[in-house]
């Protein structure tokens, strides 16, 4: 799909609230409703949005500490990474899971959990023992100074 102004436009508007009316949308982005919401539809057939989410606050929630957690693996196969992948993005603890390069470990994850006890439970007792986890070194996040969702839209 070849994308110009007003889809980049359409994108930067629900890309900060995702919420937005069709009628707010089509006249933020100076397009009549009907075809605003035919290139809304077209954006998400096409894969360029791939879901509307709402963003919570996982403080207020309970979930006050992040861990960064980095993986070695025992063996570099595909089959060996397709496994881990599948196994991490089965446990809800894991945000974000990342194939790295460039230093000692494989994989970088992004996990939230209420505490030191939550996490302990969930290192020792569940990622520890997936098949091929051969090391783990953690960081605890003090802070989170920035914390976006939205990409870096421009139209050149």
């Amino acid at each position: 799909m070849q994308l110009d102004k007003k889809d980049f436009a359409i994108l930067r508007v629900l890309q900060h609230n995702a919420r937005v009316s069709n009628l707010e949308l089509a006249d933020a982005v100076n397009l009549s409703p009907t075809p605003c919401a035919r290139r809304v539809k077209q954006l998400e057939e096409s894969g360029v949005i791939t879901e509307h989410c709402t963003k919570l606050d996982a403080e207020k929630l309970g979930l006050s500490l992040t861990a960064i957690i980095s993986i070695t693996m025992d063996k570099h196969t595909a089959d060996r990474f397709e496994k881990f992948e599948k196994a991490a993005a089965a446990l809800p603890e894991v945000m974000d899971c990342y194939v790295v390069t460039g230093q000692d470990s494989d994989f970088l994850l992004k996990v939230l959990v209420r505490d030191m006890r939550h996490y302990e439970e969930f290192l020792l007792r569940r990622l520890t023992k997936l098949d091929g986890v051969s090391g783990v070194h953690s960081s605890f996040v003090l802070r989170h100074p920035i914390n976006k969702n939205e990409l870096p839209l421009t139209y050149d």
